[in-house]
């Protein structure tokens, strides 16, 4: 994968104003995944403490769009997702890892695996798959 697709995924990712205010950041990209991460901070906690659904689902939207994305070779838009929640999220940050395993001329089926992360430990917290389109 060329480096202007990466140039791309990291200009993207720093232009969404929704990615900044909730603090997420790109932890990797390169021509065969994404990974996303969360710091776990209050404002992206539900009553019981643990990682919002909405936060997470959050997370495996932009990662698996970031991941199809990249196997689309340019600018996409998420089409449909699922999540399934495994576990409760809890620890200091929530990692969405996503590659494309399946990818056409203008979509591209993806699936993220979420961890949430305590010092050495990840736990698997949610699965999700979706599918993305090629913008325009």
């Amino acid at each position: 994968m060329t480096t202007n697709i990466i140039d791309l995924t990291k200009g993207i990712f720093d232009a969404q104003p929704f990615s900044q205010f909730v603090g997420a950041q790109l932890a990797h990209a390169d021509g065969n995944s994404v990974e996303l991460r969360l710091p776990i901070q209050k404002n992206v906690q539900q009553q019981h403490g643990y990682v919002h659904g909405g936060a997470l689902s959050y997370l495996a939207d932009n990662a698996i769009t970031f991941a199809g994305g990249i196997a689309l070779g340019g600018d996409a838009l998420t089409s449909e997702f699922k999540i399934n929640y495994v576990k409760p999220a809890a620890g200091d940050f929530v990692s969405a890892r996503a590659t494309s395993v399946s990818t056409g001329k203008r979509q591209a089926v993806c699936r993220c695996e979420l961890y949430a992360v305590s010092g050495d430990t990840s736990t698997l917290c949610a699965l999700a798959q979706g599918t993305v389109i090629k913008k325009g």
